[in-house]
């Protein structure tokens, strides 16, 4: 069967905000589940985010409503209730009460490779209407309470493998690239530095500099920093301090962790300690 390429959707429709929408928060109860090269995060969540962007593509799906998304900041709001955003793009997130399920992709990854090449290099793409209904399906089972962790991932891969058939061929990551990536995340927490790195890679640091951001599209530390929010995220739904998470995943400080959080999701890594409490799991 042919896959065909998703086009991207604009000025999709516009909808009124109220100005004095609140940050957004994730009701208690909502879930993290880790995997190597993903995520998948459950909430009943409402209010705005702030600007943010991150390395991982994101694949956004609201279960039971709809969520707003703009990538201007002088842009309309289109309404959406499934939706892929590629990796490193400036966005805000809205969502009104409506059960939501975000899930990460790293875009070096083989299913990363593949959504982006088959949803190609907009901004935020709408998924088609029969998309989003499976996908639904897939999810809507499995975000109750009490659902085991290994179900979850399994449901959210599910989703991935979904969106990640395409009949055109994917380009391969630079073996010293993949060599690098495994190294990162087998020391990620101990101040790796990008000439280690490369060295690791047999490259000259500035070889491995471009090398790294053509073939990851991130610039070294933005992915380090990346991978130690995850480490971080883990730590403190594990119930750790968000101190204790930010010295034990590598960053100076909390306050450093907190800045990198929003940068990165849009809203204060307080509300995911408070709300989501002993709810996250890594498999």
């Amino acid at each position: 069967m042919t896959t065909k390429k998703t086009k991207a959707s604009t000025q999709l429709s516009v909808v009124p905000l109220d100005q004095s929408t609140s940050a957004m928060k994730i009701d208690k109860a909502g879930q993290i589940h880790f995997w190597q090269g993903g995520s998948v995060w459950f909430g009943r969540s409402t209010g705005r985010t702030d600007w943010h962007d991150h390395h991982a593509l994101q694949v956004a799906l609201s279960l039971d409503g709809v969520c707003l998304f703009r990538s201007r900041i002088d842009g309309d709001w289109s309404e959406i209730n499934g939706a892929v955003v590629r990796s490193h793009r400036h966005h805000q997130f809205e969502s009104r009460g409506a059960t939501v399920a975000q899930i990460f992709v790293e875009p070096e990854s083989v299913h990363g490779r593949a959504i982006l090449l088959r949803f190609g290099d907009a901004d935020i793409v709408r998924l088609a209407v029969e998309e989003h209904e499976a996908v639904t399906k897939m999810l809507l089972p499995v975000c109750r309470p009490g659902t085991e962790p290994k179900v979850i991932v399994e449901a959210a891969r599910n989703v991935i493998d979904l969106l990640a058939k395409t009949t055109q061929p994917l380009a391969v990551v630079d073996s010293r690239i993949q060599k690098a990536i495994e190294y990162i995340r087998a020391h990620v927490c101990d101040g790796v530095t990008m000439t280690e790195v490369a060295r690791v890679a047999a490259l000259s640091p500035s070889r491995f500099r471009h090398l790294f951001l053509e073939q990851t599209g991130s610039a070294f530390r933005v992915y380090v920093l990346w991978l130690r929010l995850n480490v971080a995220i883990e730590t403190a739904m594990a119930g750790k301090s968000w101190t204790e998470s930010a010295y034990q995943s590598g960053f100076s400080d909390s306050a450093h962790l907190t800045r990198t959080f929003k940068r990165m999701f849009g809203i204060n890594p307080a509300t995911l300690v408070l709300e989501m409490h002993d709810r996250v799991h890594a498999v």
